[in-house]
């Protein structure tokens, strides 16, 4: 029988791609001064929850927006800065060509493409992209290999798609809830709490 882990799931921090509703997907976008204030503020928040930080795993996803939440959320619990591992398959959801373009930009341009993903956001797959349902195989593989409870900063879409595989969140509902930036999703035994 596997023991139960706790999963402490931290958005990254905000970017200014965040501010001006832009899909960022796999697209590489670092964090803005509020971003980097709000991966402070989790560092503070872990400590609270977790009190001895010193026995979790820490991995994040690879692109830079996560790593340097990752940076500072460690240097703000005193550990050191960079002692942590990455791993691809906990990157963004990728929009494939819908990158970089803002909702109402796509509702222009892809209306008909926006009405299906409408009807069904958890199993569209965007031109070139893929979907919720295929994201929450790779995340979760990538949360079964981390020994331990640990902290996995991470990204809005791969949070949703464990919402809805280790919490039960419906998926119509968690494809579509906002995730939040400077706060921590606690899954475990099934269930999620947000803690921030």
């Amino acid at each position: 029988m596997t023991a139960l882990r706790r999963f402490y799931l931290v958005r990254h921090g905000e970017t200014d791609w965040n501010v001006a509703g832009r899909l960022q997907g796999r697209r590489d976008i670092p964090l803005n001064s509020l971003g980097r204030a709000q991966a402070a503020r989790v560092g503070h928040v872990l400590h609270q929850l977790a009190g001895d930080v010193t026995g979790l795993t820490y991995v994040s996803s690879p692109m830079s927006r996560a790593l340097e939440t990752m940076r500072i959320l460690r240097t703000t619990l005193d550990l050191p800065m960079s002692d942590f591992s990455h791993d691809p398959q906990l990157a963004e959801l990728s929009f494939g060509q819908w990158e970089g373009m803002t909702w109402p930009d796509l509702r222009r341009r892809d209306a008909e493409l926006v009405k299906q993903r409408e009807l069904d956001p958890w199993s569209f797959v965007p031109p070139e992209g893929e979907s919720y349902a295929q994201l929450a195989v790779r995340a979760g593989a990538a949360l079964d290999r981390i020994p331990g409870n640990a902290v996995v900063v991470t990204h809005g879409g791969v949070i949703r798609s464990m919402l809805h595989a280790r919490a039960g969140m419906p998926a119509e509902e968690a494809a579509a809830i906002p995730i939040r930036q400077g706060a921590i999703y606690v899954l475990e035994a099934g269930a999620y709490q947000l803690k921030s």
